[in-house]
């Protein structure tokens, strides 16, 4: 099967994105506490053990990732955006699925399944959103959706870190608490 030229540019980079994404993604969960626990950091980097605090690590390299690639991509692709939305929406309720499942099945969590499960719930995001950039154009509507979305997942993810609901999504698997956890 031979892809065309426009495709193969932006398969490249969905591809370099699942690489970045997982390595930053993976650094971030440990950058709060390499920064002395600074509030700010927060923002972007894992605080606790909870698994919305592990669906950061994927969502905040992926946005970072959309807005280097944008300029690049911006001329080969008229549905970036709608396409990077549903792909950053899809890598956390991946890792949800696939966490709840496999904790469901063997009764506790493992760093390999967390790590295969991130890996995969990336790339899943990165090639649901290369399968979108390269469909024809949306409508208008659609796109002023997707990035309302956008926006709401971003708000999401920095006001649930700061005031996160006594839900289990939100409670840190170590220590039972939720959010920021003074030591």
């Amino acid at each position: 099967m031979k892809i065309e030229p426009r495709k193969k540019h932006v398969l490249f980079f969905e591809i370099a994105g699942i690489f970045f994404i997982s390595l930053s993604g993976s650094a971030l969960h440990f950058v709060f506490e390499w920064l002395g626990e600074w509030p700010p950091v927060a923002l972007i980097a894992a605080v606790n053990e909870s698994v919305w605090e592990h669906l950061k690590l994927a969502f905040w390299p992926g946005m970072i990732y959309a807005l280097i690639t944008y300029p690049i991509l911006k001329g080969k692709t008229k549905n970036f955006w709608i396409a990077k939305t549903v792909g950053l929406y899809a890598m956390p309720i991946v890792i949800i699925v696939m966490f709840y499942s496999y904790l469901a099945i063997f009764g506790k969590s493992n760093l390999v399944y967390d790590i295969t499960t991130f890996i995969l719930a990336v790339s899943v995001g990165q090639l649901l959103s290369y399968h979108l950039m390269t469909k024809p154009i949306s409508q208008p509507r659609v796109k002023i959706i997707a990035v309302a979305l956008l926006i709401i997942l971003t708000a999401a993810f920095c006001l649930f870190t700061f005031f996160p609901p006594k839900f289990p999504l939100f409670r840190d698997f170590v220590t039972g608490n939720y959010g920021i956890i003074k030591n």
